[in-house]
């Protein structure tokens, strides 16, 4: 499974204001993140720039009309207490003929994978130094529901607990692309991870319905976890830093 269009990786960071304190997280190659944004005027500046890079083969007559649904999209989710949003598209396309390095495009016909990423910052009542047990109490709670699968995680950034859940879904025939009633299954990843600096929990969320590719899909969460960090990671300290960084000589 590899990125199925033109989206290359992005460090972002959440806005912070006087009740949040920011979060910086590396977003992958294939994710298409939504205009979120504070103000009408840069919700449909980006806007546009998100409709230009997910049709990256349209034109005006696509990107013109199609700008304006995302920016009310994003205005939305915005209202919810969603930070960033993203649309993941990879493609499911056999890689074995290609050459190495070479660079090609899919065409969705050859099979795409979707999913859909987002990131909320939800007030906590805690201290600073509590965040192993807020992340406890969180454990307890989910683990209570005998359909969630709650398990302890410790990420770089601290203490989290990740949430799995799958659902089914019953289809009619206008629904499905055979015109037959059918299923469908989903999964869900969900990742609340404490603020060390501050009382806030962050809850990242992943969630797809091309099943068949759910392995690649959880470890792609699990290699954003890894880049979660409550501290600017442009500004860590010269003596922290190893003799020599990757790919420095």
């Amino acid at each position: 499974m590899i990125a199925a269009a033109d989206s290359a990786n992005a460090q972002h960071v959440s806005a912070a204001d006087g009740n949040i304190p920011p979060l910086w997280f590396l977003a992958p190659e294939g994710f298409f993140a939504l205009p979120i944004a504070a103000t009408p005027e840069e919700r449909s500046e980006r806007a546009l720039s998100f409709v230009r890079e997910l049709y990256s083969r349209g034109d005006e007559t696509i990107w013109e009309p199609a700008a304006p649904y995302y920016a009310a999209i994003a205005e939305l989710m915005g209202d919810t207490g969603v930070s960033y949003a993203a649309m993941g598209l990879f493609s499911t396309a056999d890689e074995s003929d290609v050459a190495e390095g070479q660079v090609i495009r899919h065409e969705p016909a050859e099979g795409i994978a979707q999913c859909a990423f987002t990131v909320a910052i939800a007030p906590t009542d805690q201290a600073g130094t509590d965040a192993d047990v807020v992340a406890q109490g969180i454990l307890a709670t989910l683990s209570s529901d005998p359909y969630n699968d709650a398990i302890w995680l410790d990420l770089p950034c601290g203490p989290a607990v990740s949430c799995i859940t799958l659902r089914e879904y019953d289809l009619g025939p206008e629904a499905s692309a055979s015109g037959e009633a059918t299923k469908l299954l989903t999964g869900q990843i969900q990742v609340h991870i404490p603020f060390p600096t501050g009382p806030c929990t962050a809850i990242f969320t992943l969630y797809t319905a091309s099943m068949d590719q759910w392995s690649e899909i959880y470890r792609l969460m699990s290699a954003v976890l890894q880049t979660v960090s409550f501290v600017d990671p442009t500004e860590e300290p010269d003596e922290e830093r190893p003799e020599h960084m990757p790919g420095e000589a």
